[in-house]
């Protein structure tokens, strides 16, 4: 029978997978009708705002907009809309099996915050809820009619959030709850605005009415803001896997220098699509935030998250770990073959920062990142990579045998 830390370990692989391929096809068809619009010949007579001829695997299509809707209702409508709930749905089931139900080693710092699990479970929660009723009532003000002013406004509200995640959760967890945030924007934007008001319209049209222009043009304020906060929810979200981007007191900073550089990204882009110039100088703007960010990246670099030997900040479950059976012959195999990468500051050649942010040097250390040295060393082989500092089996058996006293 399986432990249940490898069947939790597979049920989240499974959420991130069926994560990703959700959040490819919003974002694939979301940049795909954004270059459509902007690239559509508009030059031409009729009701149609413009249309395009494309040729894609063999075939040719010929595509037409209308602004408002055309003078009678197809038969056949395709919505666009399950993309983005699913990828949402699955982001937040990702959020629960990851942050959540780990939240002593994701999600809460003690160092940072006196919170315990259930307090900072409902900050995570509440916080992403907040951020879509502030943001909405913004774009309902008379602030929906300047978007510019809106933007900027918006880009504050980012940035605030970015310095107030960092100040109470770990740094994977400050920026990645930074694109849930925003990325339950974009989906609430779908589900509250856009489809209710495609459907308004839809609504009109088959009762003979002449529909509403404001309702595409909300929708399309909306569309925008998406479009150009896609890239910066994806760096986000892929942050974790890096300590260069969370392990680091300039963290929160670093994220607003993204949201920057999904600006630069996509006017390069939208501009070239609607055919209207070749602005460069997005390229040399994003090369230079980028460099701004490598740099703030190791400048004034403090240890990584959990990184205290305080055993006092161990919860109860963590501090149990060094009791257990066995975890003084694991404890010295970690150290052994473990230990020369995973700590703060590194002996192995070429190795500048613990892998991942994972430190193991001290009793403190192992306890909190058992479930994984169990997964990683001992029923697996990824950790030591390519076995470089010849793990035996008895190593990853001692390990195992630690492990599972856990539960007994």
């Amino acid at each position: 029978m399986y432990d249940f830390a490898v069947l939790w370990a597979w049920l989240e692989f499974a959420v991130r997978w069926t994560h990703v391929i959700t959040a490819i096809a919003w974002i694939g068809s979301s940049f795909y009708f954004i270059a459509l619009d902007l690239g559509l010949n508009r030059n031409i007579p009729g009701p149609a705002d413009g249309e395009e001829w494309q040729v894609h695997g063999g075939g040719f299509y010929h595509i037409q907009k209308y602004l408002v809707a055309p003078d009678q209702m197809p038969e056949h409508l395709t919505w666009f809309k399950w993309e983005s709930y699913a990828t949402w749905l699955s982001g937040a089931a990702l959020l629960m099996v990851v942050y959540w139900a780990g939240a002593e080693l994701y999600l809460v710092d003690p160092s940072k915050a006196d919170l315990s699990l259930f307090q900072g479970i409902a900050i995570s929660a509440a916080s992403l809820a907040v951020g879509w009723v502030v943001y909405d009532q913004l774009c309902k003000s008379r602030l929906g009619d300047h978007p510019t002013l809106l933007m900027v406004l918006l880009f504050g509200v980012l940035v605030a959030m970015s310095w107030g995640y960092n100040q109470v959760f770990t740094g994977r967890a400050a920026l990645l709850h930074l694109g849930a945030f925003t990325a339950t924007i974009m989906t609430a934007n779908v589900f509250f605005i856009i489809i209710p008001n495609q459907r308004i319209v839809v609504a009109d049209l088959v009762a003979g009415r002449k529909p509403d222009p404001k309702y595409g043009k909300i929708a399309k304020l909306r569309s925008t803001h998406n479009n150009y906060l896609t890239l910066p929810v994806i760096f986000l979200m892929l942050s974790n896997h890096y300590p260069l981007a969370f392990g680091t007191q300039h963290s929160w900073l670093i994220a607003a220098l993204v949201f920057l550089m999904g600006v630069t990204i996509r006017h390069y882009f939208n501009t070239r699509h609607a055919r209207a110039g070749n602005p460069t100088w997005t390229w040399l703007a994003t090369a230079v935030l980028f460099l701004l960010i490598a740099w703030l990246s190791t400048a004034n670099m403090r240890s990584t998250d959990g990184d205290t030997d305080d055993l006092a900040l161990l919860t109860p479950a963590q501090a149990a770990r060094i009791d257990a059976h066995g975890f003084d012959e694991a404890y010295e195999i970690v150290l052994g073959r473990c230990s020369m990468c995973h700590a703060r500051e590194p002996v192995w050649d070429g190795i500048l920062w613990p892998p991942k942010g994972v430190v193991l040097e001290t009793e403190a250390d192992i306890a909190r990142n058992a479930t994984q040295i169990y997964l990683q060393a001992g029923i697996s082989h990824a950790m030591p990579p390519a076995n470089i500092t010849y793990m035996e089996p008895e190593d990853r058996a001692a390990i195992q045998r630690w492990f599972r006293n856990l539960d007994g």
